[in-house]
This record gives C-alpha cells, structure tokens and sequence, in this order.
C-alpha cells in the first residue's frame, strides 16, 4: 500500500486543538464531561474505518492510560511507514503552544506550528498574528476631525509658526463690534480691519454679524475709502447679511467723501439705483447721506432732485437738509451766495430755525461766492413777497413722523408742484424779462437815489447804491460818528426790507457780502434771535470777511470774551493771512504779541502766512533765519508761498537764495513747487534774447542755470496714495499699476474741464 502524503495525516489528525465551548469533543454517545474521559483529546482513526483506537478491554478514559499519546501508539498500523518519529503528533498551523512535556515523550501536540521546506511561496515569511502590508495600505478608517488634523499637523512639524494659537474662550461678534468702533474713534481705521479680517475672521472663526460690517463701512467712509467700503459691503452681501438703513447711510458718506468726486458720484447713483429696483425704503438720515454726496460732487439741480424724492416719501425737511442744499450753493462761485440766501428765505418760510452750522455756511457763502447778476439778484431778494409766489410748503397729509407715511397721492403732487417752483425761483425760468424792460429798469435805479439812507458809511454799505456822492463824502465825517445808530439792511430777515431800497449795486468784496447780512453785530444779533450760540469757527470766518483797519474788526476780540468763546491760534492765523495779503507785513507782525498775551504759541502755519507779505529779500531771508534760531524747520508750503512772493517781484536773486535754503534743509519739493518755478524759468514772450541784452535776462539765466542744478541734486516729494495708510496687505502689481493708470485719467479728465 502506498504511503500517506504528511501533510494529509496532519490536517486529519489534529490532537492537540482546543474546542470551543460547548462542543464535544469525545466520541459520539459519550458525554464530554463524563468522568474518565479527557475532554481535550479527539479519537484518531486508525487506518481501516470501524478499527478501534483503543483495546477494547481498556476504556479509553482509564487512569494511566494517555487518550491519544503520541508515544505509545496503540496500533502498528496508526502511523504510516517513511514517517519520522519526530513529526509524530505534530498539528498544522497551530495558534497557541501546548503545555510542556518532558523529554522522555518527546515533541508534545501543542507545541508548535509545521514548519515543512516544501510549503508554497505564499506563505513564506507570513507569520500568524502580524499585520501585512501587501494587502491594505489604509491607516485612517473613519472621517479625520479637524482637531485631529492639527494633531498631526503639530507631529509633523507643519503647523504655521506666524500665527500664534489662541487660549482660551473667543470672542464674542459684540466684542469685536465694540473694539473696532473704539479703535475708529481713535483715528486707527488699519488697526480695525486688521483686527477683523485677521483675528475674528481667520484666527477665531468668529461668524461676523450685520454691526461688524456697518462699524467698519462706516469709518471707511469717514475718510473715503470707497473701494474697501462696497468690499465689505459686498462681503457681507454674501455671507447672507441683510443690510439696513445705517450701512446705506456709511456707503453714501464714503461716496461724499471720496478724494476722487466723479467717482464717488458714479458709485452712489449707482446704489441708489439698486435700491429703488429693490423698493428699499429710506429714511431722513440715508436721504442727508445722499443729499451730501450730491452737495459735494454734483450741483445744486440734483440736490433739488434728492428734495422733491425727500418729500414725496412724507419726510419733514429739517436744518439738517437745508444746510446740505447751501453746501450745494457754496460750490457755485459765480452766483452762490445768492442762491444761499434764496434757500435761507425757504427755509425761513417753512418756520425752520437755522443752528450755528447753517450760520457758519452762510458766511462761508459770503466769502467764497459772488452775487451774480445785480439786476437778477435786487429782484429776487429785495421784492416783496407775494401770497402766491412760490414757495416749498408741505401739503397736509404728507408728513411723515417716526417712519410712518400717509398714503395720499395729492399731497404728494402739491409737495412736488412746491419744490419744482422752488427750482424755477432760484434758476429764474419763470422771471425771465425782455432786454428793453431790463434796461429800462437799470436806468430806472440809476435816476433814483437812496436819500433816505445815511450818507458816509464805510465800504461795507458800499453794496448798496446811494445817492448824490458828492455831499455823501461832505457829510462823511460828522455822520461817520453816528454808525452805530444806522441799521444796516439785513437780508436774512423774513421781514421786507426797507422800500426806499431800489436795488443791489457792485457787491464785489466780502465785507460787502457780510454788510448784506448785517455786518458783524447784525449777524450775531440775528443768531441770538435763532438761540443759535456762536463758536471759534464763526468768529474766524467773520475775521477773514470783516474789512481791514474797521471797528468790526478791532471789537472782534472782544465780542469773543463777551460770548465766552476761547481764542485758538487758527483764528489769529486768519487775521494774520488776511493783513499780509493786503502786504501789510508790519501790521501782520503787530497780532503777534496778542498771540502771545494768551497764552498761545505760533505754528507753521502762522509762519506761512507772515511769508506771503515777505515781497524783499531781507524779509524773506530774515524769516528763514528766525525759524532757524527757533529750531523749526520750514516746510514745503512756507517755501512755496516765500517763492511765490519773489515770483511776483520778479526777484531771482530772492528766489535763488530760496532754492539754496531748501537744498541746505534738505525740504524736497512737491507739485506746486515746480509748477511755481518752471514759470520763474520761462523766457518772456515776444522777446528775442539775440537781438539785445538786458540785464533782467542776464539775471534769469543765472536762475536758469542754477535752477537746472538744482533739480538734478534735489529728490521730489512723492504724493501718497489716499488711501496707503488704510490698507492692511500688500497689495499686488497689478492692481497698483491699475489705480495708477485710473489715477492718471481723472488728472487727465480735469486738466481737460
């Protein structure tokens, strides 16, 4: 008979496994717990199926005889022939050793798996029980948390060592909300969006709300960063924030705002035209934002424009809204101040009591703006006022208290009959006469004489045309004594002024424009009637209209104490700029001890000022010399208004002397320096420097050749960029070469209008 492969013998005779519990293990018929019989050790068959293991005269679980030992075989024929004696009670792949037996009966059944040199390729080197990787490379078998990420990440060495982790609870949106509106108050708009870009959006994760966009839109549009303002705008947008009212509002004031005012206009209409596609309701706050970038960028057509909206949505016009509608007039330096004083009789017919801002307007309007045509301009403000000329007033029913609007088609179309009217009245398109009745009446106002007024009033009643000049100047001594007793005409009264007034003459100056409005006591007089309380602006506006060597101006100082309003050095700096540019330059220097007799010290400015009546070399040069003892470096704008004094005398020495202190202070020049300077430079027209000789010429061509030098040794002073000290990250290339270029055509634009 052939001999059995060994491996088959092993797999059908595995002696030593251990069965699981609750299998038998003995043979069939007898209980494995029974007593005498080793529950641990199967019956091996012995060659011939029904051959008996074990004798039958000796039961197999019989003490001192082994159930299955391997060492004393129980038949001849058990083990096959050609099989060692070694392998003998062998097990294949075996999981657990057996218990240890002595050396007398050899090799024990659990001792070991088999470990045969003929075993096939696959499982050579593959132990039982270790882990291989030819069958599964994965490590991760569930979802990777992001806290288990950083958790590898600081294993490995990758975290970023920029930014430093945060301990501790974060922040809440208010928080950050109160941070960054305290930060703007303190003029550090780089700071506060550093703080919510970087800490609460990247470190914290913190979900911003509609307030932490609103605060910062609106410190951009303090300083009119337009281009980051609809940013953040439109960051919020989506984020799936809903805007209100006060976000509009800090988008039309960055518009307002903006250094480049054509741009900003195209950006607020084109917001406002959003906002009617989506029927967005505005209230009075959000229509004065509007009504400001219309003032500053626009003209007064469209203000009138953003009025007729105004109170056709039922809103009650204010001060508030008429001081925007003046800020429109003051851009006007033709006619302004008498569109002012149109909008001023407006608003005085409405019963709207004017505040110490709209004061300050209209003397910023008397400064600033002429009267236009005299003929226009004595009908408008001297005729009576009629019952029907037209006039803006509310329809009843229309207004509009705590945002909420009665509905009433009529109303609305009487208020806009109303402002429409208005607009007429101030633009003359329903008062436009025929040229022989408008020279009719010149002649008219030229044959009649204002005898009723008082003769030998100051240049500040120049304004008005009075009668025979001649006993005018007679009488001019004895009844200059009685000018406090006359009473001015005071055009801001809603009362009719006085008939034997016919009409408005020459108003070219500014203290003629102030007289219109009463001079200095007549219009402090009428703030007081308003309850409107005068500040420093107003008084340093009144010091720059009053006339010069007047009892106006000597009694400012006092009406100052008298109204307990505390001095500043802007306001001698305006009386000092107002005497040297009449070339009073010792008049201008004798402010100086009342300056000090204050307690106030002189700034650059004040410099600036005294370097306008500086016309002589020695002037200019000892002003130089005494900023030099008092360790103050001039800067830019004193050489800019020092050269412009010698550019008018046509003193090169002087400016020659100028260029070389610039060039020892090391002060680089700007714009309007070189502009001032290439003219100095320029040959005169219709000159032919060959055919003669001059000694000016001969002194231009030293300034010419020196000017030149000193260009090439002298580095310009570069303008910034608006908005440079605002941004927060470097920006790229080519956004910077793109602003440039924007930046280039608005200068190209205006250079053109």
């Amino acid at each position: 008979m052939r001999p059995a492969p060994l491996r088959l013998l092993l797999a059908i005779a595995p002696r030593g496994r251990r069965q699981p519990r609750g299998v038998a293990s003995g043979p069939p018929g007898v209980p494995s717990g029974s007593p005498g019989v080793a529950s641990g050790s199967p019956s091996i068959p012995s060659g011939p199926p029904g051959a008996s293991s074990v004798p039958p005269s000796v039961p197999s679980g019989s003490p001192g005889v082994a159930s299955g030992s391997p060492g004393v075989p129980s038949a001849p024929h058990r083990i096959p022939p050609g099989v060692p004696p070694q392998l003998w009670g062998h097990r294949a792949l075996s999981s657990s050793p057996g218990p240890p037996h002595s050396k007398d009966q050899g090799e024990g059944e659990g001792s070991g798996g088999c470990r045969e040199k003929d075993d096939d390729d696959d499982d050579e080197g593959v132990e039982f029980g270790t882990l291989s990787t030819r069958f599964s490379a994965r490590k991760f078998y569930h979802k990777a948390t992001p806290r288990s990420r950083d958790l590898q990440l600081e294993e490995e060495g990758e975290e970023d060592t920029g930014r430093k982790p945060r301990r501790g609870p974060r922040n809440t949106p208010y928080w950050y909300f109160l941070r960054c509106k305290a930060l703007i108050k303190e003029d550090k708009l780089a700071e506060a969006l550093e703080l919510f870009e970087v800490q609460m959006l990247k470190e914290e994760r913190v979900q911003p709300e509609e307030s932490n966009y609103t605060v910062l839109i609106g410190g951009c549009g303090r300083v009119g960063y337009v281009k980051k303002a609809f940013k953040l705008y439109n960051d919020m947008k989506k984020r799936g924030l809903t805007p209100t009212e006060p976000t509009y509002t800090a988008l039309f004031n960055a518009c307002a705002e903006s250094p480049w005012k054509d741009s900003g206009l195209q950006s607020a209409l084109k917001l406002r035209q959003q906002l009617k596609s989506k029927n967005q309701e505005l209230n009075l706050i959000t229509y004065h934002a509007l009504l400001k970038v219309c003032a500053l960028c626009s003209d007064l057509r469209m203000c009138l424009d953003v009025l007729k909206e105004i109170v056709q949505k039922g809103h009650v016009p204010t001060a508030e809204t008429f001081s925007f509608l003046l800020m429109s007039c003051i851009k006007d330096s033709e006619s302004g101040f008498r569109y002012a004083l149109q909008v001023w009789k407006q608003m005085a017919k409405l019963g709207i009591k004017a505040n110490s801002h709209t004061y300050n307007l209209m003397l910023r309007a008397a400064r600033d703006c002429g009267i236009g045509d005299p003929v226009v301009a004595s009908q408008v403000l001297l005729s009576p006022a009629d019952g029907s000329s037209p006039q803006l007033r509310l329809a009843p029913g229309t207004q509009k208290v705590k945002n909420q609007r009665k509905k009433g088609s009529e109303g609305a179309s009487a208020v806009q009959l109303d402002v429409e009217a208005m607009e007429k009245q101030l633009f003359q398109q329903s008062l436009v006469q025929p040229e022989e009745l408008i020279r009719q009446q010149k002649k008219d106002v030229n044959e009649t004489e204002m005898k009723l007024v008082p003769a030998g009033l100051n240049s500040s009643t120049e304004a008005l045309v009075r009668g025979d000049q001649n006993e005018l100047e007679q009488d001019q001594a004895c009844l200059s004594q009685k000018l406090h007793l006359c009473n001015l005409p005071n055009l801001l009264d809603s009362q009719v002024p006085d008939a034997a007034v016919v009409s408005l003459g020459t108003v070219a100056t500014p203290s003629h424009r102030l007289a219109l409005m009463g001079d200095v006591e007549g219009f402090l007089n009428k703030m007081k009637e308003d309850n409107a309380e005068p500040n420093i602006k107003t008084f340093t506006l009144l010091a720059e209209l009053v006339e010069s060597q007047s009892p106006s101006e000597s009694s400012l100082l006092a009406l100052l104490d008298e109204h307990k309003v505390k001095v500043d050095v802007t306001f001698f700096n305006a009386l000092i700029r107002k005497k040297s540019k009449q070339g009073d330059l010792e008049g201008a220097k004798s402010l100086l001890p009342a300056l000090a007799k204050r307690s106030l010290s002189p700034n650059l400015q004040t410099f600036c000022s005294l370097a306008i009546a500086c016309h002589r070399e020695k002037d200019g040069l000892q002003l130089l010399s005494d900023l030099k003892t008092s360790g103050i470096t001039p800067n830019k704008y004193i050489y800019s208004a020092l050269i412009g004094a010698a550019v008018r005398q046509l003193d090169y020495s002087y400016l020659t002397e100028i260029l070389r202190d610039m060039r020892n202070n090391e002060v680089p020049p700007n714009e309007v320096i070189i502009r001032q300077l290439e003219f100095a430079a320029q040959y005169p027209p219709k000159f032919d420097r060959y055919k003669s000789k001059n000694p000016y010429l001969a002194k231009i061509d030293g300034f010419r050749g020196y000017y030149h030098r000193w260009l090439k040794v002298m580095a310009g002073e570069e303008t910034p960029h608006p908005w440079e000290k605002y941004r927060t990250a470097k920006r790229s290339v080519g956004e910077d070469k793109e602003e440039d270029v924007q930046g280039k055509l608005r200068q190209d634009a205006a250079a053109d209008s």
